[in-house]
């Protein structure tokens, strides 16, 4: 699941931080006709992708990958709009009794696996429903440095947000 030498990981969900949503003072900014498949122009919402955001990701010091539930559709459909290549993906396992158990004690569901993914490699996790509960259970069971960064979603990620990882990556 690893490779890429030894560059931190950027696990990055897509709703939310990429595709804000929700409540926004002043509504939120659109960015129509950016480049996808057509049935990308069936989601309103993939017009919310600001293609400035991709040039900044791709600058980070470190290996972008999609961590979501759009899995393998976040090449085809959002990437293009960023102006990214093809990233790898996290797939995420069938939900067990385990993953029930870690739900009912507050752990996000992508925890376990992206710290089994990121094999203690650094890594910055950049999603919108992180909580201390993942950052406590990180620290405790991840071998290296990570960064946990909770995004508004009705924001999605910016520019200081941006800052705090370039930040924290210039320290691992």
């Amino acid at each position: 699941m690893t490779g890429h030498g030894g560059l931190p990981v950027l696990f990055l969900d897509v709703d939310g931080p990429i595709v804000p949503f929700g409540p926004r003072a002043g509504g939120h900014p659109v960015f129509p006709g950016a480049p996808g498949p057509p049935e990308a122009g069936a989601n309103p919402l993939l017009d919310r992708i600001d293609p400035a955001l991709g040039p900044r990701l791709a600058a980070l010091r470190c290996e972008p990958v999609w961590a979501t539930t759009w899995e393998d559709e976040a090449n085809t459909v959002v990437a293009p709009r960023l102006g990214l290549p093809e990233l790898r993906v996290v797939s995420w396992p069938a939900p067990s009794d385990e993953d029930e158990r870690d739900a009912r004690a507050g752990l996000h569901w992508k925890t376990r696996t992206l710290v089994g993914w990121a094999a203690g490699r650094a890594f910055v996790w950049v999603d919108d429903e992180i909580t201390e509960r993942d950052r406590r259970w990180v620290a405790a069971h991840h071998g290296g440095p990570a960064l946990l960064h909770r995004v508004d979603p009705g924001m999605g990620l910016t520019d200081a947000g941006l800052r705090v990882i370039d930040t924290w990556l210039s320290t691992v």
